[in-house]
C-alpha cells in the first residue's frame, strides 16, 4: 500500500507483522467454524440434540449459520414452541433453511390436525414440492370453504403417486370417499399400485379405507398369497375379489406365469373385466421386464388397454419395438396419459410406428412428431433429428452475459450459500439450496439469462454438476461449453488415444457417471470422476500391469481417468465394439447385458429401451447422447448417434470372448 511507504521501516514491519496476523486470526476462525458446522451435520444424522444445542453459538455468525440453526432446531422440533418456530423464521427470511423448516412446521401441524395454525402459515410456503402438505392444505382448506372437484383430483393424484404409507394423502382420501368426491375404486388402485411397489403397509391403509371388515383377509393374503389363493376364498363381493386381485399382483411380482395359470385356470371368471384386464397387463409387464417372449400374448389377454396404468402401457410398448410388432405400438402409447404421451421416449416411437405403417398422411403425421421434438437435448430428440435427415452439429452460442448478469449471480445469498457449503464438504445441503435458488426465484424459477449466470458463477468455481444441471434447464437457448465442459482435457484425450478410445465416449461417460465431481462417491461404494468400484480398480491395475496401486489412489484423477478407461475399453472389447452395450456393462457390471442381448437382433435404440433396470435403461441413453454431442464439439463436425448404437443380438459363438473375467 503506498501509504506505507511513508512510515518508518520498523513500523511498516510491525504494522505488516498486525495486519498478518489479522487475517491469520481471520481464516482460523473461518477454519474453525467449518469444522463447527461438520460436526453439527454429524450430531445431526446422530439426533444429538445436546451436541446440536452446546455447538450452535460457536456458528453464530459464520456464512452457513442458517443450516446450523436448521438442524438445531429440527432436532427438537416436536417440543419446539410456535415462538421457536417463528422466531427462526424472523431470523433466515428468504433462505431456503426457512423455507425447509416450514415444511417440516406444516407438516408437525397437519399431523396434530391444528388447523388454525396451519392456514395461517401455509399462505407464506414457497416450496410446495411436498405431497403431504399438499394433502394437508386441501383437509385445512375444507374447515373453511369445503373441498372442489379439482382438490379431490389432486389429492387423487398425489395419494397415488406416494409410494410410502403418509399421514395427509390418506386422511384426505378418506375425508374425500366419505364425500363421495373420490371412488372407493381409487382406494383399491391405491392399494394394487402399493402391493406392485412392495409397499404393503400402505396398501394395508388403502383397503382399510373402504373394506375394514376385511382388514384380517388382507393380512392373510399379504402372510402367503399362494396359501390364500389355493384356500377356499369366496368372491362373491368386491372387497373380496379385490383381496384375490392383491394376491395375484404379489404373486406376478415374483412369478409372472404362476400368476398367469392362476389367472388363467381360476379366478378370471369371477374376477370383473377391469380386475382381469388390470392384472394381465401386470403380469405383461412384469414379463416384458423379464425379456420374456411371452409378454405380447399376456398384454393381447387384457381387452380393453384403457384398464392398463402408463407403467403397463410403456411396458406394453417396450416389447412390441422387441418383437417386432409395430402395428400394436400407436394404440398403446394413445392409451397413456397426456403428460406421459407427450415425454419424447413415446412421441419418437409413435411416429417410428406411424412410418412404419406407410401412406402419405402417416407419413406426414410421424414427420410433424419428429419435428417437435428433435435436437440435441436427449437421446430421442437427437433420434429425431436424424429421422428428418440431419446430425448433431454444436448449437450457436447464447450473447455473452453482461457484467450485470454476473454480479446478480455473484451476489445471490443462496448461491454463495451454496457454493460455501459445498466447497467444505457439505454437498447434498449446498446441493438442495442451489437448487431452491435457482427454481424458485420469485416463485416463478429462473429465466434463460438468470439460468445462465448461475451455471457460469458454478463453471468458474468448478462445481461442474451444478454448472451443468442449471445449464440444462435453459428453454430458448443452449450453452455447449455449460452443458458439455470438459475438464481434464489433456489427460482424457491422451488416455483415450493411448487405447484407441474416442476421447467423446469417455467424456459421455464421464458426465453421467460423476458430472465432474472429483470426490463422487455412490452408495455402493464406486469412486472419483469415473465412479470405479475398488474391486473393478484392482482387477483392470492388474490387468494393465499399473503397479503399486493402491485403492486410496482412486481419487486422484490421473489414476482414475487411466483405470476407467482403460476398463470401459476392456468392456468394449469384450461387446466387439458396441458403445450401448459396454455403457450397460459399465454400469451394471458384464453379466447382466449378456443376458440382456439374447434374444431377436435388433435396433440398440429398441435394446436400450428395453433395458430390465431404469437406472442402466436411461444411463445407456443419456451416456450416448452424451457421446454424440461431445463428438460434434471435439471435432468440429455434424455427428451420428443411429452409427454409434448400430444393432444388438445374441454374442457370435465363434469369435472368442477377449475378457471373460470381467467383473
Amino acid at each position: 500500500m503506498r501509504w506505507l511507504s511513508i512510515l518508518a521501516p520498523r513500523r511498516v514491519r510491525l504494522l505488516s507483522l498486525v495486519l498478518l496476523a489479522a487475517v491469520s486470526q481471520a481464516a482460523s476462525a473461518q477454519g474453525s467454524g467449518d469444522d463447527v458446522l461438520l460436526q453439527m451435520k454429524q450430531a445431526f444424522q446422530r439426533g444429538d440434540k445436546a451436541r446440536l444445542s452446546a455447538l450452535l453459538p460457536m456458528a453464530r455468525g459464520h456464512a452457513l449459520e442458517p443450516w446450523a440453526a436448521y438442524w438445531e432446531l429440527k432436532a427438537r422440533l416436536q417440543e419446539a414452541s410456535p415462538l421457536e418456530v417463528q422466531d427462526f423464521f424472523a431470523r433466515y427470511p428468504g433462505t431456503y433453511q426457512e423455507d425447509r423448516l416450514r415444511n417440516d412446521w406444516l407438516l408437525l401441524l397437519g399431523k396434530q390436525r391444528d388447523w388454525d395454525n396451519f392456514n395461517a402459515l401455509h399462505p407464506s410456503y414457497r416450496m410446495g414440492d411436498d405431497r403431504e402438505v399438499r394433502c394437508y392444505a386441501v383437509l385445512a382448506g375444507a374447515q373453511r370453504n369445503g373441498i372442489t372437484k379439482e382438490q379431490a383430483r389432486e389429492v387423487r393424484r398425489d395419494w397415488l403417486a406416494q409410494r410410502d404409507a403418509d399421514d395427509g394423502c390418506l386422511a384426505a382420501a378418506e375425508r374425500l370417499i366419505a364425500a363421495d368426491l373420490m371412488s372407493p375404486n381409487d382406494a383399491w388402485r391405491k392399494a394394487r399400485l402399493s402391493m406392485e411397489a412392495n409397499r404393503a403397509t400402505a396398501a394395508r391403509n388403502a383397503v382399510n379405507l373402504v373394506a375394514p371388515d376385511d382388514i384380517q383377509l388382507f393380512d392373510q393374503m399379504n402372510a402367503s398369497p399362494v396359501k390364500y389363493l389355493t384356500g377356499r376364498v369366496v368372491v362373491a363381493a368386491k372387497p373380496k375379489k379385490e383381496i384375490v386381485v392383491l394376491a395375484l399382483v404379489k404373486m406376478a411380482m415374483s412369478d409372472p406365469d404362476a400368476a398367469a395359470l392362476q389367472l388363467d385356470s381360476k379366478w378370471g371368471p369371477m374376477l370383473s373385466v377391469e380386475e382381469r384386464n388390470w392384472l394381465w397387463g401386470l403380469i405383461g409387464k412384469q414379463s416384458a421386464i423379464k425379456l420374456s417372449p411371452t409378454a405380447g400374448g399376456y398384454f393381447a389377454n387384457a381387452s380393453r388397454v384403457k384398464d392398463l396404468s402408463d407403467d403397463m402401457l410403456t411396458w406394453k410398448v417396450r416389447a412390441a419395438l422387441r418383437m417386432g410388432q409395430w402395428k400394436d405400438v400407436a394404440p398403446a402409447i394413445d392409451a397413456m396419459s397426456e403428460d406421459t404421451q407427450d415425454d419424447p421416449t413415446w412421441v419418437y416411437w409413435k411416429a417410428r410406428a406411424l412410418a412404419q405403417r406407410g401412406g402419405e398422411e402417416r407419413r406426414a403425421e410421424a414427420r410433424a412428431l419428429y419435428e417437435s421434438i428433435a435436437g440435441t437435448r436427449g437421446f430421442y430428440e437427437l433420434l429425431a433429428l436424424e429421422e428428418l435427415g440431419q446430425q448433431a452439429s454444436v448449437p450457436t452460442r447464447p450473447a455473452p452475459l453482461t457484467p450485470e448478469e454476473k454480479a446478480a449471480a455473484r451476489n445471490n445469498g443462496s448461491l454463495q450459500r451454496a457454493l460455501l457449503a459445498i466447497g467444505i464438504g457439505l454437498r447434498s445441503e449446498g446441493v438442495r439450496e442451489w437448487n431452491y435458488a435457482t427454481n424458485l426465484h420469485d416463485r416463478g424459477g429462473m429465466g434463460d439469462r438468470e439460468l445462465l449466470a448461475a451455471a457460469d458463477l458454478a463453471c468458474q468455481r468448478e462445481v461442474w454438476d451444478r454448472c451443468i444441471n442449471t445449464s440444462e434447464r435453459t428453454k430458448g437457448v443452449i450453452d455447449v461449453e455449460q452443458r458439455f465442459p470438459m475438464p481434464f482435457h489433456d489427460t482424457v484425450i491422451r488416455k483415450s488415444n493411448e487405447i484407441g478410445l474416442e476421447p467423446a465416449y469417455v467424456y459421455g461417460l464421464i458426465r453421467q457417471e460423476s458430472r465432474f465431481v472429483m470426490d463422487a462417491r455412490s452408495g455402493v461404494g464406486a469412486s472419483g470422476l469415473m465412479q470405479v468400484m475398488p474391486a473393478t480398480a484392482r482387477w483392470t491395475a492388474r490387468k494393465i500391469g499399473l503397479g503399486g496401486f493402491t485403492p486410496d489412489q482412486i481419487y486422484d484423477h490421473e489414476t482414475n481417468i487411466t483405470i476407467g478407461t482403460n476398463y470401459l475399453k476392456l468392456a468394449l472389447d469384450d461387446f466387439g465394439g458396441s458403445m450401448p452395450l459396454a455403457a450397460a456393462a459399465y454400469n451394471a457390471g458384464p453379466g447382466r447385458p449378456r443376458a440382456w442381448r439374447n434374444g431377436p437382433t435388433i435396433e440398440a435404440a429398441i435394446w436400450a429401451e428395453n433395458v430390465p433396470f431404469n437406472e442402466t435403461r436411461d444411463y445407456v441413453k443419456k451416456v450416448l447422447a452424451n457421446t454424440t454431442n461431445y463428438a460434434a464439439i471435439i471435432s468440429g463436425r455434424p455427428q451420428s448417434i443411429k452409427a454409434r448404437l448400430g444393432t444388438v443380438g445374441p454374442r457370435d459363438d465363434s469369435i472368442p470372448e477377449p475378457n471373460k473375467d470381467l467383473p
